[in-house]
């Protein structure tokens, strides 16, 4: 019955995972148009687009870049002067000043022998298994990234090295040096990573492992990029033992255990939580202080792809469904403290329905309006967060993967990936966004609710929104909570023994 109850799961999980470039179900082709425009029902926002990079019509010699092959995602510099395009089959990041959109530089990930200057030495987590001659000589496909040292280095693990067609050893990091756009760091990862995160104060860094249910954890804290090193391997649940055909490719983009995606740390870097796209599913979290796996909090819709935090919420957005999902962080922590055993079922999400394929999500500087490039139906949805209600959504080249917004909220970057043989991809639409009101960017430092601050008499979260029953009866049943409420019953006890006493000596 077990073996039975798996074999459901496994396959009701491939069936919605909506990761996998295979030919099954793929929606038509649309082409965006520059010029396009829309304003949200309510007036908030325009947005139009601005223009864009492709390369799947030659003719149109002003937007077409070589270079651009099945882009994955997009990030923007800090100070907003540049754009990183991770091109994936590219085996590049290609650079745009986002003054002009000319482009700027082409980061290729091709190794060989000449670049082993860049390697440290083999943290021994990761053991090649299936490969072991000229390892490091191979070509890079770029996935996400992230920023670390505010906004001097930038982080790129590659899907796999070309070698391993089944990305099932060993993958790699190339970290950028902003200032000149150069690689000056290569890491090892383990098997297919896909997501990276850094910490609040920058220190640490953590590659989530589509392929085999771990995260690596990274000390970026020396100033010099040759000290930065791995301390830990942390295991969800269980840790997928690959042994695949080194000559015969499989589904590794679904055959991947939980498949880890969305990365994120909390704001004060206490927690680690990842998304479960398939398997159990759930979030995982970490406790970053003492280096363990607590759980998976479970509740949300299944299929979790991305996850970020912002004024006090935790944001998820939901694949193949599509739905962005929301819930109070600190409810969510809460939850996962008072976890008994390795799951819990966390109620009370509120959610907004938005196009099918909801993969990368992003907020505007105020936190007002969430941002998500919808893949199956190829739309870029706007989400008025303060009413989670869906308020507009504009054409987007099929099939739209990742997303960035710049600091100020003023452009929205969206890449397009390919589905099965010439479908669709090869594109990154830049939008222009106007709001109707003045768009005041948040301070991202929430503090967190802790016991101790229920204890002391503050039952209102940082953001300023009361806690609900839920939120107190899981601290009260806290193991602080629990000794706290046993000392105030013990001093109160104390204190009716003595007026007893005393009451008693006055009567004598």
């Amino acid at each position: 019955m077990r073996c039975i109850l798996m074999v459901f799961m496994t396959m009701f999980s491939l069936s919605i995972l909506g990761e996998d470039k295979g030919k099954t179900d793929i929606p038509p082709v649309i082409h965006s148009k520059i010029g396009s425009s829309i304003t949200t029902d309510g007036g908030e926002l325009t947005i139009r687009l601005l223009t864009k990079k492709q390369n799947f019509d030659v003719s149109d010699v002003n937007t077409l870049d070589g270079n651009i092959n099945s882009p994955k995602s997009a990030n923007i510099h800090p100070n907003g002067k540049k754009m990183y395009i991770n091109s994936l089959e590219g085996c590049a990041t290609v650079v745009y000043s986002t003054q002009n959109y000319e482009r700027l530089k082409v980061i290729k990930y091709s190794f060989n022998d000449s670049h082993q200057s860049l390697w440290g030495k083999p943290s021994a987590l990761f053991p090649f298994t299936h490969y072991s001659k000229n390892v490091n000589i191979f070509a890079g496909k770029p996935v996400e990234s992230t920023f670390s040292h505010k906004g001097r280095y930038l982080w790129i693990p590659f899907y796999r090295r070309t070698f391993d067609i089944n990305a099932q050893d060993p993958s790699a990091l190339a970290v950028i040096d902003t200032e000149q756009d150069t690689i000056v760091r290569l890491m090892e990862t383990g098997p297919l990573p896909k997501m990276i995160a850094c910490s609040p104060d920058g220190k640490t860094i953590a590659v989530t492992h589509w392929g085999n249910n771990t995260v690596g954890i990274i000390d970026a804290s020396n100033a010099n990029p040759m000290e930065w090193h791995y301390t830990d391997k942390i295991v969800i649940d269980y840790e997928l033992q690959l042994n695949l055909s080194l000559d015969k490719p499989v589904n590794r983009d679904s055959d991947s255990g939980y498949c880890l995606r969305g990365t994120v740390f909390t704001p004060d870097g206490r927690y680690l939580l990842v998304g479960c796209m398939t398997g159990a599913y759930g979030i995982a979290v970490i406790d970053m202080q003492d280096r363990k796996y607590l759980g998976r909090v479970l509740g949300t819709m299944p299929n979790v792809r991305h996850i970020l935090i912002c004024d006090g919420w935790l944001y998820l957005s939901i694949n193949k469904s599509g739905y962005v999902q929301r819930i109070r962080l600190n409810k969510f922590l809460n939850a996962a403290r008072a976890m008994k055993g390795k799951t819990t079922v966390l109620k009370g999400w509120e959610q907004c329905k938005v196009p099918a394929g909801a993969r990368t999500i992003e907020l505007s500087p105020s936190g007002r309006y969430i941002f998500a490039a919808c893949n199956i139906d190829s739309k870029l949805a706007v989400v008025d967060s303060k009413e989670m209600r869906l308020i507009g959504t504009i054409d987007v080249d099929s099939y739209p993967v990742g997303l960035a917004i710049s600091t100020d909220g003023s452009r929205v970057i969206v890449t397009s990936q390919g589905r099965g043989e010439n479908m669709g991809g090869n594109a990154v639409n830049i939008f222009a966004v106007e709001y109707s009101s003045e768009e005041k960017p948040l301070v991202r430092e929430d503090s967190l609710m802790t016991d101790s601050a229920i204890v002391k008499g503050n039952i209102t979260a940082s953001t300023g929104s009361s806690l609900d029953i839920d939120d107190i009866i899981l601290a009260i049943c806290s193991k602080r909570g629990i000794a706290v409420i046993s000392v105030v019953i013990i001093f109160i006890t104390a204190i009716m023994v003595s007026i007893r006493l005393k009451k008693k000596k006055n009567e004598i």
